[in-house]
């Protein structure tokens, strides 16, 4: 079958093994590139890329995935923090286990989330940024009175936009590219006023939007950490958030609190505002496409929100 590889940081169509072992097979439709696949490129990985992806059981059952693999045992799984699990980086599908971007995948079952009625699996792909964004709208307890500010654009910047909307609270975007602008626009934001926000998503994981974060949030205010320092540090405005005793709180995948999973979640937010995909969804390719997918994802001048491959 069909995959895609990264060898010398070149995304390439493989043709590899179909995947079999323990656990459930899932016939892909669609697998999304996140701004940490193009970062991945140069690592040097030898697994199948790609963390958001859904598609079909053998029954044809419509399902996303938790790309996860978690040990289900350890202190901080039982807890319910399966992001923290002492696996790591080895239990992530894309980093340490054959993603999504290829015609089939293996996942456990506890991975599995199956799709409301009404969401196709060619849509499902973004239940994995989603998740990313109720975990981080619950990790800054985000309630319907809050003032809220995304700052980001993307796919993260966006969801969470939506996500934080379903508590009922007020969300303002701040965005670099027009036509992430517009798609806020469309998803129901505010453009950025002022100062005083109670909670502020900082969605871009960089310096200078960490800055603004601080600058945005009232005192006594919440910054959430959504966004991804590739850099590995970043330099921090200690004087606004000393001086303003602001609370940061980070946030990384997803995890489930009691019975209820990011994951699920997400999916059932996903099929309550069915305008998304339309809105941040600008491009769709064959996965024989792939390098000319990633060149079009790293281009956000361009006006690529979130770039699709379809096998």
């Amino acid at each position: 079958m069909r995959a895609v590889r990264c060898p010398e940081g070149k995304p390439t169509v493989a043709d590899v093994p179909e995947p079999s072992g323990e656990g459930v097979v899932v016939t892909v439709a669609s697998a999304g590139i996140c701004g940490s696949d193009l970062h991945l490129l140069n690592f040097g990985l030898p697994a199948t890329f790609g963390h958001e992806f859904a598609g079909t059981l053998a029954d044809g059952t419509p399902v996303a995935v938790e790309p996860i693999d978690p040990c289900l045992v350890c202190e901080a799984c039982v807890d319910g923090n399966t992001q923290l699990c002492v696996r790591g980086p080895a239990m992530a599908f894309g980093v340490g286990r054959d993603g999504g971007m290829a015609e089939k995948v293996l996942v456990p079952t506890t991975s599995i989330a199956r799709l409301p009625v009404g969401v196709a699996a060619s849509n499902g792909c973004l239940v994995e940024p989603l998740a990313v964004a109720v975990h981080g709208v619950r990790r800054g307890n985000i309630r319907g009175s809050d003032r809220v500010a995304v700052i980001g654009g993307g796919t993260i910047g966006q969801t969470a936009l939506v996500v934080a909307q379903q508590t009922g609270a007020k969300v303002d975007l701040a965005a670099r590219h027009d036509r992430q602008i517009d798609a806020a626009a469309r998803l129901g934001a505010g453009a950025l006023e002022g100062h005083g926000y109670d909670v502020v998503i900082e969605a871009a994981g960089t310096a200078s939007a960490l800055a603004e974060a601080a600058d945005r949030c009232r005192p006594g205010g919440t910054i959430v950490l959504l966004g991804s320092y590739w850099d590995g540090s970043v330099e921090m405005p200690g004087m606004a958030i000393g001086m303003k005793e602001l609370t940061l709180v980070p946030a990384v995948m997803y995890g489930r609190v009691g019975p209820s999973r990011d994951i699920d979640v997400a999916a059932t937010i996903l099929a309550q505002r069915p305008e998304l995909p339309d809105v941040i969804v600008t491009h769709r390719f064959p996965l024989d496409a792939a390098a000319e997918a990633f060149a079009v994802a790293a281009d956000r001048s361009a006006g690529a929100i979130k770039v699709v491959l379809e096998p």
